[in-house]
């Protein structure tokens, strides 16, 4: 019975036991959670989270993070959640503002309530800013090449000031700080520019300054000034006359400043009187840029004194050098070859020349200078230009219209016309046709041009070494052409080859044209045929019937 008893104590004991421990179980609490560094911040975006350590001893319903611009948000504040549970979690931010601080709380939600893990705090980055742009800065270049209307500056450009340059150049003006309200240039897009300044006043105070555009204004460099040349006359000094011959020389001059001003002419001027101008007779040069020039004058008189000046023209006027003069070779006689026998004919005129044999022909050694027809016509002495250039009848002149100076030594200058009458030689003679000519030339062989040359320099001028000999007697003499041409100007008639070139008519005609025999430096004094306009002015030789 007492053992039984005992029994009933124990359950009763255990039986009470178990009642104790169901009555003492534990109340489910908020869960406990921690909040996560944040990372991965941009400018509208970040990345955190959390840890639920504990689920408090109840389901986890909810779980995330929230934010704030103000401490300790709560789910009321911007929240975002994740899925329920216990553990890590992570979460993306978005939505944010650049450059602001946030505060951030990790939560998590079971049924006893809500619970926030430690605050944290970031800044979202700050908007990423364009560079700030500013006007160009530059330099000014110091003015050179000054003249009396132009000069050359420029400038250099040292920072675009953040932005596309668009233009550049310089401005200037005749009152301090120019700008491109004032006259200006557009030198393109090198940062090193040269600007050239035109349409300047003479003798005036301007102001540079270099200028570039770009989006955000108008940069201008320093100021810098100068002061254009005043305008006036050339300076030039007439050089040394020099190849004198008795129809030729050549001088020239040298400018030694233009006077602030373009040349527009320049050349050299001369007379028979003293301080001659452009208005006597003139040779010019075209300016080159060159300071220095020389000219040949042609067309002088034997034996003459003359007067030269250079002479130079810009806008202002006329400048003349200093004054030269020099007196031109008095006309030598003709040589004759010394070896040989002369023999002589005589003209209506009177005029007696000396004649030669050369092999089965007998020629004139000198050129003929009539002013009759054998008849007994007189040739009419055409002096004026358009008179000459409009003749189809016979004529003739003297070269340079000077009888006095060239009648003697190179006779007359005849045109076809006054050949073909086959009146214009002595009466027995005539002028010869081409074959005639060519019998002279293969009689004489090689070097003819040679042997039918006058030796010496009085009057071939400067080629007494070409190897003449005279050898055939011929004498052959530069008595030059008159001759019809086509200018800018229109038609044009004109002497030349004085000294240089001996022209004979041929009686053989070729359509519109005469036939000749030249002997000229030229061609090393090769006897050659040509053909001529038949106005053209020529020397004649005649060749006994």
């Amino acid at each position: 019975m007492k053992h039984l008893l005992k029994n009933y104590v124990i359950v009763i004991l255990l039986f009470g036991t178990a009642i104790n421990f169901t009555s003492c179980k534990k109340e489910a609490i908020p869960p406990v959670v921690t909040t996560t560094n944040v990372s991965d911040i941009t400018q509208t975006t970040a990345l955190t989270g959390g840890t639920v350590t504990d689920d408090g001893g109840a389901k986890v319903t909810d779980r995330g993070i929230c934010w704030s611009t103000s401490p300790n948000p709560t789910t009321s504040s911007n929240k975002k959640s994740n899925v329920p549970g216990s553990g890590s979690f992570t979460c993306s931010i978005t939505g944010l503002t650049a450059n602001i601080k946030y505060y951030v709380r990790a939560y998590a939600t079971n049924s006893a309530g809500t619970s926030y893990g430690n605050e944290v705090t970031f800044y979202t980055n700050d908007i990423i800013k364009a560079p700030t742009e500013t006007i160009p800065t530059l330099t000014t270049t110091e003015v050179t090449s000054i003249t009396a209307t132009s000069a050359v500056s420029g400038g250099f450009l040292t920072d675009e000031g953040g932005a596309t340059i668009t233009v550049r150049g310089v401005c200037w003006g005749t009152s301090k700080y120019p700008t491109v309200g004032d006259s200006k240039t557009n030198d393109g897009l090198e940062d090193d520019f040269i600007s050239n300044l035109a349409g300047l006043n003479p003798g005036t105070t301007y102001y540079v300054r270099a200028y570039a555009t770009n989006a955000a204004g108008i940069g201008y460099g320093n100021q810098v000034s100068f002061i254009t040349h005043q305008i006036e006359v050339a300076t030039l000094t007439t050089i040394g006359v020099y190849s004198i011959t008795y129809t030729k020389a050549v001088s020239g001059g040298i400018i030694t400043s233009d006077g602030g001003e373009n040349i527009t002419e320049m050349g050299i001027c001369w007379g028979t009187t003293v301080n001659p101008t452009t208005n006597d007779s003139k040779m010019s040069y075209m300016p080159t840029g060159v300071a220095g020039f020389s000219i040949m004058i042609n067309s002088l008189q034997p034996s003459t004194k003359y007067y030269v000046r250079a002479y130079a023209i810009n806008s202002v006027g006329i400048a003349y050098g200093n004054e030269l003069n020099f007196t031109t070779f008095p006309m030598g006689q003709i040589i004759f070859n010394p070896d040989l026998t002369y023999g002589s004919v005589s003209d209506i005129d009177g005029n007696i020349y000396k004649t030669i044999q050369i092999g089965t022909q007998l020629w004139m050694a000198e050129n003929l200078k009539t002013t009759k027809f054998n008849d007994g016509t007189l040739i009419p002495d055409v002096t004026d230009e358009i008179e000459w250039q409009n003749l189809t009848t016979p004529g003739y002149s003297w070269y340079n219209n000077d009888a006095a100076s060239y009648k003697t030594t190179f006779g007359a200058l005849y045109n076809w016309y006054a050949v073909s009458t086959d009146k214009l030689c002595p009466t027995g003679w005539h002028v010869p046709i081409d074959s005639e000519f060519k019998t002279l030339s293969d009689y004489l062989g090689d070097n003819s041009g040679n042997k039918l040359t006058e030796t010496g320099s009085n009057h071939w001028i400067g080629f007494d070494d070409l190897g003449a000999t005279n050898g055939s007697g011929f004498t052959g003499l530069p008595g030059g052409f008159r001759y019809y041409y086509h200018s800018n100007n229109g038609p044009e008639v004109n002497f030349a080859g004085i000294g240089e070139t001996g022209s004979w008519w041929s009686a053989t005609e070729n359509g519109a044209l005469g036939s000749i025999r030249q002997l000229s430096w030229d061609y090393n004094i090769i006897f050659y045929q040509d053909l001529a306009n038949k106005v053209f002015g020529m020397s004649v030789r005649c060749i006994k019937n």
